[in-house]
């Protein structure tokens, strides 16, 4: 079991103002991370350095509870620090964010296998994989598993790893689940189980080092799998029993970041008395522009509006026990593509303002853009995930019509 009082010391960043620490910390080392975002880019992973003082300001253990030495905010405030990150580099808030979604999954594992990723300390990187792009079939001792997951973010730097298995029977034929679908589980191991595939040329999100991760015919023992769906978490806390209905606002977190950090990036171009060829007058000064600056501020405004209000909402929600409610899960994911939709609008829009400056790899606009749009490439925000809601409205009228 775990000693509790070597977390002493960490235990007192998880006072009520916690997350201002977190902000703190990361508005000191803003300056270092825009310096560094072509490295970034360049090693296609953000450099183990950089991944040390993220550590050391506490971006890695927000979501991780106060038992196990982490700060355990509150929903709100842990996609807070998510979007600060983002704003400044788009990798650098997706890594936080996948790693502090992955902090929640592992909660559903068993009580011995979460003392070994935390016996260390709360300062673990996790990655993993949404796709059930493995197969785990019963052997004595576990499960024998091969797969090859992609999309593995921070994995050059992760210290555990997570993928989702179809369970097939003795004879390799998949276990049919509850739902009359195959039965899917998460499976954790340690990074130096897993082989990393260099498969990261991405024309966005460079940085995340967001690879393909291996296994290959591995005896794998029962107490490393978990169950999203059904499963119990292993420590106590209202971020914990009901994973999915988060994970579509973490990553409205980063879009909404990477849209806050473009329009910085155009203010910041215009203020520069910049004017461009065959312009009558500067960038700042051109009633245009101004009028296009002000749209693009009401969208993002608004986007960010509907991201702190669905946030709360969920947070209410996991306060009161209420999560299991699967409309929630929805209604997360039906908010997280309309923001991210408006996140793409601004940067696309701040991309065209900024005129043929901002096609050179050295304008950070090309890169928010770049960015920007593989963000909404993401499964939780595909267009195609309204079809969710569209149905939810329906069984809502239908079920009203039959009580009236």
């Amino acid at each position: 079991m775990l000693h509790q009082d070597r977390f002493r010391d960490l235990r007192s960043l998880t006072a009520p103002d916690s997350n201002k620490t977190v902000l703190d910390g990361i508005r000191k080392l803003a300056p270092e991370i825009t310096a560094r975002a072509a490295e970034i880019e360049a090693a296609r992973c953000v450099p183990p350095d950089l991944i040390d003082r993220l550590k050391s300001i506490g971006v890695f253990r927000i979501c991780v509870p106060r038992s196990h030495g982490g700060l355990e905010l509150a929903f709100p405030e842990g996609v807070e620090v998510i979007r600060a990150l983002a704003r400044l580099d788009g990798s650098i808030g997706w890594i936080a964010m996948a790693s502090s979604g992955g902090s929640i999954f592992v909660t559903l594992q068993r009580r011995e296998t979460y003392e070994r990723i935390y016996r260390n300390g709360p300062d673990v990187s996790l990655c993993g994989s949404g796709q059930p792009a493995g197969l785990a079939q019963p052997a004595p001792g576990g499960f024998r598993v091969s797969g090859r997951w992609p999309f593995a973010s921070g994995c050059k730097h992760a210290e555990w790893m997570a993928g989702f298995c179809i369970i097939t029977n003795d004879s390799g034929d998949p276990v049919v689940g509850p739902h009359g679908q195959p039965l899917v589980r998460g499976v954790a191991l340690p990074a130096q189980d897993w082989e990393i595939e260099d498969t990261w040329h991405a024309v966005g999100l460079k940085g995340t080092g967001s690879h393909h991760i291996v296994l290959r015919d591995e005896l794998i023992p029962e107490a490393n799998f978990f169950d999203v769906e059904g499963g119990v978490p292993c420590v106590p806390g209202p971020l914990y029993p009901k994973v999915l209905p988060l994970l579509p606002m973490f990553h409205a977190a980063v879009s909404v970041g990477i849209a806050e950090g473009a329009v910085d990036e155009l203010v910041a171009l215009a203020q520069t008395g910049r004017q461009q060829f065959r312009a009558a007058t500067p960038m700042r000064e051109s009633e245009a522009f101004q009028l296009e600056l002000g749209r693009i501020s009401a969208d993002l405004r608004a986007a960010h509006a509907f991201f702190e209000a669905q946030t709360a909402e969920i947070w209410h929600r996991a306060l009161a026990g209420t999560l299991n409610d699967e409309s929630i899960h929805v209604e997360a994911t039906q908010a997280a593509i309309w923001i991210t939709t408006s996140c793409v609008r601004v940067v696309d829009a701040c991309f065209a303002l900024a005129g043929a400056s901002a096609v050179y790899e050295s304008s950070p606009l090309q890169r928010r853009l770049r960015d920007m749009h593989a963000a909404a490439q993401h499964a939780h925000t595909q267009q195609r995930q309204y079809v969710a809601g569209g149905k939810l409205l329906l069984a809502r009228s239908a079920k009203d019509a039959g009580q009236t």
